[in-house]
């Protein structure tokens, strides 16, 4: 991935923009690009903050999911991590540590704990509790306390973010939701994965369950990475299943809130089905669907 990264837009501290702009990270993440964010912060202003040492630490973060919202919003979801404790190891309980940051800066946490630890709390609003030895973090809300997945929205004023993309991708198919080809070629894409291409698809509309009925979200479009794929040579169709995916209820900004995020894996197909195991962040129980959505699908270039 090095090989094709660049640096589309860095922010001040306070999210000014200071070099490039969101409209080359958007442009990026439409074709499909990969993103990594770069931060800097001292160790006891952000790891520990009764420690001593003042040491800058740099981090840049994968972000292995990325949305496009209205076609002029952009954010990055990490969707393997596991909390870690600076700098010796983990963190004190097993869970994903689902991050998520949009492109003006504004980022935000969901925690589904695995260990089966029974809940204290009830899902819903709590008061946010300011600590004063962090002056740097924002928090702007607190949810779920105590559940199995809490989750909450913020800023750090990390020294500053630098936005870097592999736009190496390329666009080789796009069909509607009964498979029917927008443009591109199937036989682009399995010429592509033979040769052992990385392979990406961008699902239209992939979070919009999460919608009340009675509400209206932003069009938006989830890119997300393929695992192990399969092409069924009589008949002409791609399978993958995907590394896992978040989904969060579209807005902009993108923010977590009660009832607004799951997490899930998919068995995506060029005949636009896919096949949803869904994952309930507060009971981590576990439920199947089968749907059906546009899609768009890349291929890293040689």
């Amino acid at each position: 991935m090095a090989q094709g990264l660049r640096n589309v837009l860095t922010l001040n501290s306070d999210r000014s923009v200071r070099d490039g702009s969101t409209t080359d990270l958007v442009d990026a993440i439409r074709r499909g690009a990969d993103l990594r964010i770069g931060t800097a912060f001292r160790h006891n202003e952000h790891i520990d903050t009764s420690s001593p040492s003042n040491e800058l630490i740099e981090e840049v973060a994968e972000f292995r999911q990325t949305l496009l919202l209205d076609d002029r919003w952009a954010a990055g979801i990490m969707t393997l991590r596991m909390p870690v404790e600076l700098p010796e190891g983990f963190g004190p309980r097993p869970s994903m540590s689902f991050f998520l940051y949009n492109q003006d800066g504004t980022q935000a946490i969901a925690r589904p704990y695995l260990d089966g630890e029974a809940p204290t709390g009830a899902p819903g609003s709590y008061p946010v509790e300011p600590d004063p030895a962090m002056p740097k973090y924002h928090q702007f809300d607190n949810f779920d306390v105590g559940t199995n997945g809490p989750s909450h929205n913020f800023v750090y004023d990390f020294d500053s973010f630098r936005f870097l993309v592999n736009d190496r991708w390329r666009e080789v198919l796009a069909h509607d939701y009964e498979g029917r080809p927008k443009s591109g070629s199937i036989d682009a894409l399995t010429e592509a994965f033979l040769r052992g291409s990385p392979v990406k698809v961008a699902i239209d509309k992939f979070c919009i369950g999460l919608v009340p009925p009675d509400e209206t979200a932003p069009d938006h479009e989830a890119f997300i990475h393929a695992g192990s794929c399969y092409y069924y040579t009589d008949r002409k169709l791609f399978i993958t299943g995907t590394h896992p995916a978040v989904r969060v209820k579209p807005a902009i900004p993108m923010r977590y809130g009660t009832g607004g995020w799951d997490f899930c894996w998919l068995v995506a197909r060029t005949d636009g089905q896919v096949e949803r195991w869904r994952c309930d962040p507060q009971t981590l129980k576990f439920d199947r669907s089968t749907h059906r959505y546009d899609m768009r699908w890349f291929v890293l270039k040689d």
